[in-house]
């Protein structure tokens, strides 16, 4: 609990409740800027992704700020709290790499879905089902998710750094006699450094060093890993050919394909958000203020917002971010910490030329460690039983061999459930678990039948 020390002393104090809090403006200041330097990498890194989906990435990097800007404006002003948000790590994957290039989705739809998720997150944060689906939920099948999509963003970042190369098995290893893999190779000891002397802005660090090495290195056709802009500073233009691009007709014309991972939108973004906002406002020390719980209504419906106008300007799902753990290590204590975060991401928009110079090379390495981190929930995992070990490690199994995150999604809940009837643990079997089940074998119905599972 909170404890009231000193005076306010200026509106920005009182309304942040900067003193009460024990902070001041300037720790405050100080923390906004270690947790940009934490995430500013989602630049960089969300456009290379949703690239993957068609989408241009000058216009990825534009929606990307401003999604990360209102989300984090959004956390600060409604719930006062020291998280920012930004295009979630988990959902641009699924969006750009599984719903629209391997579903063949539109992007309009895809949009279409990360809405109606948002919409629903912030229907549920008004009521007080939060915590029925929390409870009514499989935390081994949670955790299964978040490993298996944890493999599948490493995945990517392999193939992206040219580690992993398509050869007659599947896929080797690249040749380390390219100095392109060798520099991506270096990039992924050097990110791992970083991260292990907790550097706030390591993944940055490591991005930026390996395009300026890029700047001296040649491929393998004789030109630099790094081709630098003409111009490093450029005035932003926002795309508004992004805006509003929905398509409810083909969200409806393919509502059994389209369903379930609109779901998982909703599901994976409420569970990440409950997860990380939890932990940040613990270890803030922030539990309980005027005897109502910090972390309320209006947390969970500022990240839920974040999710419908991200949709609204172009992007995939908005949420908290872990990395905000390093502002509440550096003192921050309140929203404005994002309100920091929020004033230094528009000032990176005028960046975007430099942005867009970026090599896949420099940002796979923070792919394959991000992904890597995911995976580390598998500590987590009960082994003393076999339900809570098997549906996981299926779901990591088929998303790694096959790259079908949504099979291995539909696979890991049903077997699960066949566990539980085994075991004749009733209670396991959920009101929420079985109405999952239901959606994912009309799922994978219509998917077999479509030659996509």
């Amino acid at each position: 609990m909170t404890q009231e020390v000193g005076h306010p002393d200026g509106w920005i104090d009182r309304y942040f409740h900067v003193t009460r809090r024990g902070s001041t403006l300037g720790r405050e200041l100080v923390a906004g800027l270690t947790t940009f330097g934490a995430m500013a990498y989602i630049m960089i890194v969300n456009p290379a992704i949703m690239a993957l989906a068609g989408l241009g990435r000058h216009d990825m990097i534009m929606t990307t700020i401003a999604a990360a800007v209102c989300g984090s404006l959004l956390m600060a002003l409604m719930a006062n709290l020291p998280i920012a948000l930004a295009p979630a790590m988990s959902s641009n994957l699924v969006f750009a790499q599984i719903v629209v290039a391997q579903m063949g989705i539109a992007p309009s739809v895809a949009f279409t879905m990360v809405l109606i998720g948002g919409v629903a997150f912030v229907g549920l944060s008004l009521t007080h089902w939060r915590q029925r689906i929390v409870l009514g939920f499989p935390a081994p099948v949670r955790n299964g998710i978040h490993c298996a999509i944890g493999a599948f963003i490493a995945h990517i970042g392999m193939v992206s750094g040219g580690l992993a190369v398509k050869g007659g098995q599947g896929f080797s290893f690249g040749s380390l006699r390219d100095p392109a893999v060798l520099l991506c190779l270096g990039g992924v000891v050097l990110a791992a450094a970083l991260q292990m002397l907790r550097i706030p802005a390591g993944m940055l660090v490591s991005i930026v060093v390996l395009t300026v090495a890029g700047c001296f290195v040649r491929t393998a056709d004789g030109a630099t890993v790094t081709h630098l802009p003409s111009s490093w500073l450029e005035w932003p233009h926002y795309p508004t050919g992004m805006l509003l691009s929905f398509d409810f007709h083909g969200f409806l014309s393919h509502i059994g394909l389209v369903l379930p991972v609109t779901m998982y939108f909703f599901l994976g973004d409420f569970f990440d958000a409950t997860g990380t906002m939890m932990a940040i406002t613990r270890r803030a020390g922030l539990t309980v203020e005027d005897g109502q719980p910090v972390l309320g209504r209006a947390a969970f419906a500022a990240d839920g917002a974040a999710s419908v106008i991200g949709s609204v300007l172009g992007t995939s799902t908005v949420s908290a971010y872990l990395e905000s753990l390093v502002g509440v290590e550096a003192g921050g204590r309140t929203g404005l910490v994002g309100v920091t975060v929020a004033a230094l991401f528009l000032l990176s928009s005028f960046l975007w030329p430099i942005i867009t110079a970026v090599p896949a090379v420099a940002t796979a390495p923070v792919l394959i460690l991000v992904g890597l981190g995911m995976l580390s929930d598998m500590g987590r995992m009960d082994l003393s039983e076999s339900g809570g070990l098997l549906a996981p490690l299926l779901m990591i199994l088929i998303t790694v061999m096959t790259g079908n995150f949504m099979v291995s999604l539909a696979l890991g809940l049903l077997l699960y459930t066949a566990l539980a009837i085994a075991g004749r643990r009733w209670a396991d079997l959920t009101p929420i678990l079985l109405f999952l089940d239901a959606v994912f074998v009309v799922y994978l119905a219509l998917a077999s039948g479509m030659g996509e599972a």
